[in-house]
């Protein structure tokens, strides 16, 4: 099973080895009760899966919103999105929860053995299905950037995210860039590019810079710009520009056979695509004229299928990355 694990909701669905899910289920996270609510939640939900399949739970991959170390499953820090999220242990709460979905005796006689629990950071997961069923199927190597309530990022080596020494390889939204300068990022420092680029933040701006105060949102912002108005269309350039510039240093450094970008904001239409692309095109050297940066094709289910996808690895039956149609 592959589990999307957000702020505001969860999704979960069994995927078979070739990377096929079935059908998604979702519930709201109650981030705002607790980490023990949370793992709750998420195990009422693995549940109505498991029981509405009718087929035993062998593994579970959990991508969760946070810096995680997948070694252990554990949450080494995030934002205040899950309240007291840092430090939960994500695999071995979940393993406990789980234990009864499991089929057959345990070694000991007990009657439930705790499933396998794999956990690595959402936007891993999202750049892992990607890579394995989506737009990078085939590449060797990609950057996927994920523009929607916060900006994530992941690097994938080989169709598998690379994690780094401190479990943060590709976290490329508390990137310092330009045009961030003094806006504060929801890590607590000023300067970062999820301060001017994720969709709070470009709502936020809108309405700093003296925008209409009914606008209720950064969905209202983008379709305010595509609408002719003057402010909006140029919080919204900026923010893909903004984009666009860090993308360009992330690629010269490591030289990826693409770029995917997904995430709500992705969605913002050709106003934001177009800054993106002209900032990182005008940033790179000549050789990196010609990267391909293309759209996100699995949506909401990218999480899911890359969770999943981690937890076949580690049974040690997953597919081979699927190559691109």
């Amino acid at each position: 099973m592959g589990v999307d694990l957000g702020g505001t909701k969860t999704a979960a669905a069994l995927v078979a080895a070739d990377g096929s899910p079935g059908p998604v289920h979702t519930a709201p996270t109650p981030a705002a009760s607790g980490p023990e609510v949370v793992l709750d939640a998420v195990a009422a939900l693995v549940t109505r899966v498991v029981t509405a399949s009718g087929a035993p739970l062998r593994a579970v991959g959990v991508g969760a919103a946070g810096v995680i170390d997948a070694g252990r499953g554990v949450v080494v820090s995030a934002t205040e999105t899950v309240r007291d999220w840092p430090g939960t242990d994500v695999a071995g709460g979940r393993a406990a929860r789980l234990a009864p979905l499991v089929a057959g005796p345990s070694a000991s006689g007990s009657s439930a053995v705790a499933p396998l629990v794999v956990v690595e950071n959402d936007v891993d997961a999202h750049a892992a299905g990607e890579a394995w069923r989506g737009a990078a199927a085939g590449a060797r190597s990609a950057l996927l950037v994920a523009v929607g309530t916060g900006v994530g990022g992941s690097v994938v080596l080989d169709g598998r995210p690379l994690l780094g020494a401190h479990h943060l390889a590709g976290e490329i939204g508390h990137a310092p860039v330009p045009g961030a300068e003094g806006l504060r990022c929801a890590c607590g420092r000023p300067g970062h590019l999820e301060a001017v680029a994720a969709g709070p933040a470009i709502h936020r701006r809108y309405l700093a810079l003296g925008g209409d105060p009914a606008s209720p949102d950064a969905r209202d912002v983008v379709a305010r710009a595509g609408a002719g108005d003057e402010l909006a269309a140029r919080v919204v350039r900026e923010a893909g520009a903004a984009v666009g510039r860090a993308v360009a240093g992330v690629v010269t450094v490591l030289d990826p056979e693409v770029v995917v970008v997904g995430g709500g904001v992705a969605s913002a239409g050709h106003l934001w695509w177009s800054a993106l692309e002209g900032a990182l095109r005008g940033e790179v050297v000549d050789v990196l004229a010609d990267l391909p940066v293309l759209r996100a094709v699995l949506g909401d289910d990218a999480a899911v299928v890359g969770a999943a996808r981690n937890a076949w690895s580690a049974l040690g039956a997953a597919a081979p990355t699927a190559e691109r149609e």
